[in-house]
């Protein structure tokens, strides 16, 4: 019942890895692939922490 005023913990994170992947993609257009490679990888970190929270929940 207290569930509909609780916060959602993956909402900001699928967010910012939404925008950092946004990013990556911006820098690879520009030919920035050291840029691009960095901002994958913290995507993938991200994406990571979704996936343990995910896990927890359940």
């Amino acid at each position: 019942m207290f569930s509909l005023f609780r916060r959602n913990p993956t909402k900001k994170l699928k967010k910012k890895h939404s925008t950092l992947l946004e990013q990556a993609m911006q820098a690879q257009r520009r030919g920035d692939i050291k840029t691009y490679s960095l901002l994958t990888a913290e995507a993938e970190d991200v994406f990571a922490e979704i996936k343990k929270i995910h896990s927890s929940e359940r």
